[in-house]
């Protein structure tokens, strides 16, 4: 025997809100990156912020080419990001692209979907670190190969903290990337950072080095600057959020 259950329009009327969460971001991540809303998720734990993520075709290895192809899928991906909605900051998660395409050309990109959105990447993120640390001359680490180490090397010298030494694990995979050890991290960022740098940058965001920075600090007795981490802090600054994030580092002090 079938039950016939009517509804009826509830008596209480259903106000609703501006927004589900007060403050949006819009993350356009790489189809391969196993990290970075997990650094997000982790970071932003406790505060009124959505992260609202999509992802970009890429194809490994990472090379020039490859990262430059990444540039025309951004208008898309940003686009249906909550079409139609406004965002607060507009994030594209790849530090290599960013260097490669430059800065002004990714917001270019997604800002033509969400017209005069904030842009960060981890770059503009990391210079932007720097300077509330006040750091002029930086070490660098990354899981990249030479050539694409050496442009992120030239980019950084050429619009914020000069790169004084530069190391990298000679990656070519992002997924290898994202696997490297946190040991190796530590151990490679240690080993990476010279005496007159004023500052450790640890590059991309498939490394999870974000999670290391307390105890690389410790180690060296200076600032240390992830992609991630320095996203995360930027975005905040955006939002007005108070920098406060356990474990994140005399950035988040600043």
């Amino acid at each position: 025997m079938e039950l016939s259950i009517k509804s009826s329009i509830s008596s209480v009327a259903s106000r609703l809100d501006t927004r589900p969460v007060a403050k949006r971001i819009g993350l356009v991540a790489l189809a391969t990156d196993h990290t970075t809303e997990v650094d997000f998720s982790r970071m932003l734990r406790g505060q009124d912020v959505g992260v609202y993520v999509n992802r970009i075709a890429f194809e490994n290895p990472t090379t020039h080419e490859s990262l430059m192809r990444t540039g025309p899928r951004l208008t898309a991906a940003a686009a249906d990001i909550l079409p139609g909605e406004a965002l607060d900051v507009l994030v594209y998660g790849c530090t290599a692209a960013s260097v490669v395409l430059g800065n002004d050309t990714v917001a270019e990109h997604m800002n033509r979907a969400k017209p005069g959105v904030p842009c960060v990447t981890p770059s503009s993120a990391a210079f932007d670190a720097f300077d509330a640390l006040g750091v002029r001359k930086v070490s660098v680490l990354t899981p990249y190969t030479q050539d694409v180490t050496e442009s992120l090397s030239a980019y950084f010298s050429q619009r914020s903290a000069t790169v004084v030494n530069a190391a990298c694990f000679g990656l070519t995979d992002d997924r290898e990337m994202a696997r490297i050890s946190k040991e190796s991290i530590v151990e490679g960022g240690a080993a990476a950072c010279a005496d007159d740098a004023d500052a450790l940058f640890i590059s991309c965001t498939a490394v999870r080095a974000a999670g290391c920075v307390e105890e690389l600090e410790e180690r060296l007795s200076k600032p240390v600057v992830t992609s991630n981490q320095a996203m995360v802090w930027r975005c905040m600054r955006h939002l007005g959020i108070p920098s406060d994030v356990p474990h994140g580092g005399l950035l988040f002090k600043t």
